[in-house]
């Protein structure tokens, strides 16, 4: 893996990096001092003691941009190294540098480049040159470039390896980011669909008793007395079970959720509905106990034909109807006759339907709703309700 861009440098770490290199060409241009001395040329001339350090300090000071311009500014370091002793720190810098991006098209030229100037520079002040010393010249700067290559390469190694944990952590917060909204999307649909079972029922019930108060003028006092305590209960039954579902979401995740509605409470469910002043009837067929899922599914059909009757017909006769039995599945009807009332019916959510058919497709059943040739209206529902025996041969 190549990386294009390197990372910018801090300050400490671009100077220590500096001085690195502007040691090791010096250590070279003391060295190589002692050898002039010694040789036949005696002391060293002028170039030596001023152009050398300038160049190696222009060198040093290039080396600054060798992050946007790796292979041009290694290049150019190289190829003035001939000139420059004291740049051949600078020249192996610029070497280790390019070499951190791994590609060896680039790390060849510039060790080729390395390789010559160093032959070159050779040249350039006379030593005593013992037997041998060309393998000596070819060898040195072959030896001390590929050190710089492996350094670089080990660095740029240690650059990607970083740069992939950093990305595999960035992409891992995503991902976290994306779960938790997800949950929290989940959640606030699952308070929605709680918050509409709960109340939506106990609301339209209330709604209806008072809009049977305001149109009805030839009620008789007990009559009256009946549907306004009817109101107080419902609207205390809604609180109630408000607080109940309030309970729930502020409390710890590991505390036990209040037992849910079943099959075993839709005539109760029907009786609070007769009670409020609806024509309901329940027809129930029932062999054994369902499962809970398919329980509290048939729970929540029933309760959500009754509330979508008592919005819009709350005249209209109610027939409700239970069927079924352990693997034949369990069927629900709730139907209601055409209705002539033209009182106002509370706002509607829009959502009842909606998210009854969730519940029942959750379930593996099928939910059906449509106008019957009457004018009234039939809501079904087909629940699974596999038969144990079979279950446990499988």
């Amino acid at each position: 893996m190549n990386t294009d861009i390197a990372p910018r440098l801090g300050w400490w770490q671009q100077t220590w990096r500096l001085a690195a290199a502007a040691a090791i060409g010096l250590v070279l241009w003391g060295t190589t001092g002692v050898a002039v001395s010694n040789g036949p040329a005696g002391e060293p001339g002028p170039w030596f003691f001023i152009g050398d350090p300038l160049v190696a300090l222009g060198c040093l000071t290039a080396l600054v941009w060798r992050r946007p311009f790796p292979l041009p500014v290694a290049l150019g370091v190289t190829v003035v190294a001939t000139v420059s002793v004291m740049s051949t720190g600078a020249a192996l810098l610029a070497l280790a540098s390019v070499a951190t991006r791994r590609r060896p098209v680039e790390i060849g030229i510039v060790m080729v480049g390395h390789v010559a100037a160093s032959q070159f520079g050779a040249e350039l002040y006379a030593v005593d040159s013992p037997p041998g010393a060309f393998w000596y010249q070819l060898a040195t700067p072959f030896l001390t470039g590929g050190i710089a290559v492996a350094v670089g390469m080990a660095v740029g190694a240690r650059r990607v390896e970083v740069r992939s944990l950093r990305e595999r952590a960035e992409s891992a917060e995503r991902e976290q980011s994306a779960r938790a909204a997800q949950a929290r999307a989940l959640e606030r649909n699952r308070i929605a669909r709680e918050m509409h079972d709960v109340l939506a029922h106990r609301i339209s019930l209330v709604a209806m008793q008072a809009g049977v108060l305001d149109h009805r003028k030839d009620l008789k006092a007990e009559e009256k007395r009946v549907l306004v305590r009817g109101i107080a209960e419902g609207s205390h039954l809604a609180l109630e079970e408000l607080r109940d579902v309030l309970g729930v979401l502020r409390a710890d995740p590991g505390l036990p959720e209040p037992p849910q509605p079943s099959l075993e409470g839709v005539p109760e469910l029907v009786a609070d509905v007769r009670a409020s002043g609806l024509d309901v009837s329940l027809s129930s067929v029932v062999t054994g106990v369902p499962p809970d899922v398919v329980g509290r599914t048939c729970y929540r059909v029933v309760q959500e034909g009754l509330t979508n009757a008592a919005k819009h017909a709350p005249d209209a006769r109610i027939r409700v109807g239970l069927e079924g039995a352990a693997g034949g599945g369990l069927q629900v009807s709730i139907r209601n006759s055409p209705s002539g009332a033209r009182a106002a019916k509370p706002p509607s959510s829009g959502f009842g339907l909606l998210g009854l058919g969730e519940r029942v497709d959750l379930a593996g059943g099928e939910l059906c709703h449509h106008r019957t040739p009457d004018g009234g209206y039939l809501l079904t529902a087909r629940l699974p309700w596999p038969n144990p025996t079979h279950e446990k041969r499988a």
